[in-house]
């Protein structure tokens, strides 16, 4: 148990300024991992850290992870690719390292941990440093054009390609093995996310090798486990592709042992199927892959005097009430057959108002009553679709807006193909711009905050595994707290469920020991966390989402590690609760049938199976999953 406590002490979690200026203030040399909220904090140095930490036991020494989206004094450290780390020695910056160079950043450790002692102890002038990067970016970046400056950007002048470390060699406890021997091969690092996909997510990203005998086989293996996600590059203007594809080996493991005993899959695949790593062929398969994994990601290009930024597009996709009932599974198919990534899609039904909202220009226009009749028939599918140029080759794929122009003009086109029986409104909506597509995107999707709570039970054993789970399902943490909850507290923390026969054991069991509360900020926050959480009960959690928090940490129905709102009043009354009245964006309320594309078909159809909706105001009625 003692070793756990470690663990858990090992890393100090800094997410907003106010832990930022008390973490500074602490005696002895501070190490900081500045992060961006898209990618989480730097898992392949925690190994690192802990060995480091173990061996000199020096409580002079603390580590930390701190979000630099959300704390004012790590701003112009936004938007970076490459992993960082500050050391603060008395609160002042002494020195900075990039990159996860594990001997530069052991020898800088020691380094400075001695040289702080040496100004505690001796009185010795700290020896205080400019990050010069910063500076040298301040005097050589010209501005970013303003509807790109939220987007993740990569530097310009280098290729880019997606790798994959693969479950097996996930499993095996390889990854970091593998991740140290790549940047020892001169790769950089750009991103590293920790991913279980689902099989719906392996089939899509695979579709290309579809025909091939095994490929129900590969979807199992690719969704069986977590695999790590990587954009790397190479340093100068090498083109990263043919220098990843010679170092991961050829496909089959027994060629790669014979014809390349060095390379990665020679040294830690066993099969074709089984062989460790991924490599994408071409680049036009590499930006498909980047936008698939990466949808936010912008590729800077210079040329001359000016930039152009290139990167993958979203676009609003709607599939309307008639077709989505008998022919979903079609419409879906040719989205998948164009090449487009589903990066979230929702199933919805619109009232009256939701859709006035939705198409406000199209208010006064003759055909807007008959429009409105048909988007509130019954449900309908949004799905935020991902591709080059995906807003255009949308609106091409989908065909004139008239139904009787697109049978005439474009037989092809899918308005063509997936016609009402009755009626002259067209069954598939896209959207006209890039502007367009992101504020439609947003109406369906918005950001939303959703109360997070790690239960007393998994407070201790696996509050960090937890944690990394979070971050690396892409939540931000906006607010977070420790705290003993009162009876009282308790009491009030769960109102609702006064009366019901586990309210007086659940209060109880919620009291005993220290939780950490967290506000988690996303798009489609509550329903992402209500999938990462899984079924109440861990039993069924283990066989309907065996890769969900409560599969893995929950101990029983009642200690079962997580805590998450049911719905987004729910979420910000408990928010307020527990933070007081702090600022939260406002929300659309639908009513749900299906959340986002990280579920899995089988946590869908158990939802609906249930009736498990997302609340419209004034329907307030919770059961007993959605809070104990």
């Amino acid at each position: 148990m003692a070793s756990k406590k470690k663990d858990i002490a090992l890393q100090i979690i800094i997410s907003n300024q106010e832990q930022w200026e008390e973490s500074l203030s602490s005696k002895g040399l501070l190490v900081v991992d500045v992060y961006q909220a898209w990618c989480g904090p730097c898992k392949t140095a925690v190994s690192l850290f802990r060995k480091i930490k173990n061996e000199l036991g020096d409580d002079l020494l603390q580590f930390a992870v701190a979000e630099a989206d959300s704390i004012d004094a790590l701003e112009k450290y936004r938007g970076k690719c490459e992993p960082t780390f500050l050391f603060f020695g008395g609160g002042e910056l002494v020195a900075v390292v990039r990159g996860v160079n594990a001997p530069l950043l052991q020898k800088t450790i020691i380094d400075q941990l001695e040289a702080e002692k040496n100004v505690l102890n001796q009185g010795l002038e700290r020896k205080v440093v400019k990050d010069e990067a910063l500076l040298v970016e301040e005097e050589e970046t010209s501005p970013i054009p303003a509807q790109v400056e939220d987007d993740e950007l990569l530097p310009s002048g280098k290729s880019y390609t997606v790798a994959i470390i693969k479950p097996d060699a996930v499993a095996h406890g390889k990854a970091d093995e593998i991740i140290m021997k790549i940047q020892e091969a001169g790769f950089e690092i750009l991103a590293n996310e920790e991913k279980t996909m689902t099989e719906s997510e392996v089939r899509d990203f695979y579709q290309h090798r579809a025909g091939e005998e095994k490929f129900q086989e590969l979807i199992q293996f690719m969704s069986s486990g977590p695999c790590h996600v990587l954009i790397i590059s190479k340093s100068g203007e090498e083109d990263v592709i043919p220098a990843w594809r010679e170092f991961i080996g050829p496909t089959d493991v027994e060629v790669a042992k014979t014809e390349k005993p060095e390379s990665l899959r020679a040294q830690y695949g066993t099969e074709i199927l089984y062989n460790a790593v991924h490599g994408s062929n071409d680049t036009e398969q590499a930006s498909r892959e980047l936008a698939f994994f990466f949808p936010t990601f912008k590729q800077q290009h210079q040329h001359t005097d000016e930039s152009v930024f290139m990167s993958p597009e979203r676009t609003l996709a709607l599939i309307r009430p008639e077709v989505l009932r008998g022919r979903k599974d079609e419409v879906l198919q040719c989205i998948q057959e164009a090449g487009f990534s589903i990066a979230m899609q929702k199933e919805v039904m619109l009232s009256e108002q939701q859709v006035k909202e939705f198409y406000q220009e199209h208010v006064n226009e003759d055909y807007y009553p008959a429009l409105q009749q048909q988007m509130t028939s019954g449900p309908i599918l949004a799905l935020a679709l991902v591709k080059d140029n995906a807003v255009k080759l949308w609106r091409n794929a989908l065909g004139p807006t008239k139904i009787t122009e697109a049978i005439n003009e474009a037989p092809d086109s899918l308005r063509a193909r997936f016609t009402p029986s009755e009626g002259a409104i067209n069954q598939l909506h896209g959207s006209s711009s890039p502007v367009s597509a992101e504020k439609e995107i947003n109406f369906f999707f918005p950001v939303e905050h959703t109360l997070a709570a790690i239960k007393p039970d998994a407070m201790e054993e696996h509050r960090d595994e937890i944690m990394e789970r979070i971050q690396g399902a892409g939540f931000t943490i906006s607010q977070i707290k420790e705290t003993n909850l009162s009876q009282e507290m308790a009491e009030e923390f769960y109102k609702e469920h006064k009366g019901k026969p586990f309210y007086e054991q659940l209060v109880e069991y919620m009291c005993r020991g220290p939780c950490l509360m967290m506000t988690l900020s996303k798009e489609n926050a509550v329903q992402e966390w209500r999938s990462l959480m899984g079924p109440t009960d861990p039993t069924e959690a283990q066989t309907a989402a065996p890769d969900s928090l409560r599969s893995l940490f929950a101990k029983s129905i009642l200690e079962n590690a997580v805590h998450g709102a049911s719905n987004i009043n729910h979420a910000t009354e408990k928010i307020q609760f527990i933070f007081g009245d702090i600022d939260l964006d406002g929300h659309i309320s639908w009513t749900s049938n299906e959340t986002s594309t990280q579920n899995t078909t089988k946590d869908i159809q158990q939802n609906e199976e249930r009736n498990e909706t997302t609340a419209l105001p004034g329907n307030e009625e919770e059961s007993v999953q959605d809070d104990s």
